[in-house]
């Protein structure tokens, strides 16, 4: 049976319909958990961009007055730290620790970088367009209070993976709504739930990372796209196929140039590019390029010297420091030595 760590890793990056039924019933819990009247009313959104162009409106059913005011702080926050509190006058500071880093810590890292980057993106989208003054920082600062109102749903896994969410528990609404739905809003009258991605993509240190299509994708279209953690322009990659070495020089922006580089490969940019040799040595061979306005490419072609199956060598590509003089010097940096103290007894 997996552990709570892992099942609550899994809630994080879930993707699909939400169980719409039981994040109901874990709104209605938080509620009356807090102290507070069920909400009359209950809004399900396709997307958190969804969710803030619903709540964006001054009027109608899901304005100001209809709503009511936050209730966040009750539902959410002072359950949080009433349980947290608990938890270190038992466990003291250094029980407490303990806890934190075998439980929440070990997920907090990736979910906190993944809704900085919903909320990035949240941002620039609905301000792009918008012009600039005093009128575009009044639209973006209502944006960002409307974003300090939601509740992270099945994004807030980390924390509550180092707490009792069992049903009779102060957590436990907020528990079954974080892995039943995303992103949620709670007021006074209303409550809009969103559902989760429909894609979910990274790399594996959990970065979003996909070269052909969004890293992250709700289901009425907003999306995050992204190069091993860079947010990149969708256009961008739609047009990593078609890379030239020329192409790749000629983009102004470093790291979009990066990103080219990367998905191109540095070894065939190396080779296809008209670089040349630099130094050569028992060790390898350094190769370097220039590129306008960054730092240059070096990196170290070495040679396996135990055989493949089939009696061939593979070659590698090491990429070193911009620094690096001689093909040793970068080796030994991949070893984490100088150059004057790597001596291999056996190369393998």
């Amino acid at each position: 049976m997996r552990n709570d760590v892992d099942v609550w890793r899994a809630a994080a990056a879930a993707t699909g319909p939400a169980d719409r039924a039981a994040a109901e019933a874990g709104v209605r819990l938080a509620y009356r958990a807090a102290g507070l009247a069920e909400p009359e009313r209950i809004v399900w959104a396709d997307s958190p961009r969804a969710a803030v162009r619903l709540l964006g409106a001054d009027d109608g059913p899901s304005g100001p007055a209809a709503r009511g005011r936050s209730v966040r702080e009750a539902v959410r926050s002072g359950p949080w730290a009433a349980e947290r509190e608990r938890a270190q006058q038992q466990l003291g500071p250094q029980g407490w620790g303990r806890r934190w880093g075998a439980t929440g810590g070990r997920l907090w890292e990736n979910a906190e970088r993944l809704a900085d980057r919903i909320r990035t993106g949240l941002v620039e989208e609905l301000t792009a367009g918008g012009g600039s003054g005093a009128a575009a920082a009044a639209e973006e600062g209502r944006l960002r209070l409307l974003l300090l109102d939601a509740v992270l749903g099945q994004h807030d896994a980390a924390w509550l993976c180092a707490f009792d969410t069992q049903e009779g528990t102060p957590l436990h609404g907020l528990g079954v709504l974080a892995r039943s739905a995303g992103w949620w809003w709670p007021y006074e009258r209303l409550a809009v739930v969103c559902e989760r991605p429909v894609e979910l993509h990274r790399d594996e240190a959990g970065r979003l990372d996909r070269g052909d299509g969004p890293a992250l994708a709700f289901p009425d279209g907003f999306a995050l796209y992204a190069w091993r953690g860079m947010p990149v322009p969708a256009e961008f990659l739609a047009g990593l196929g078609t890379l030239t070495p020329e192409r790749i020089r000629d983009e102004e922006n470093a790291e979009l140039r990066r990103v080219m580089l990367e998905f191109y490969g540095y070894d065939r940019y190396l080779r296809e590019s008209g670089a040349v040799p630099v130094h050569r040595d028992e060790t390898g061979v350094l190769w370097r390029i220039s590129l306008p306005d960054d730092e240059a490419v070096v990196m170290v072609e070495v040679v396996n010297s135990t055989p493949e199956p089939d009696g061939t060598s593979r070659t590698y590509w090491l990429r070193v420091p911009p620094t690096t003089r001689t093909a040793r010097q970068g080796v030994a940096w991949t070893f984490g030595l100088g150059p004057e103290v790597y001596a291999p007894l056996r190369e393998t």
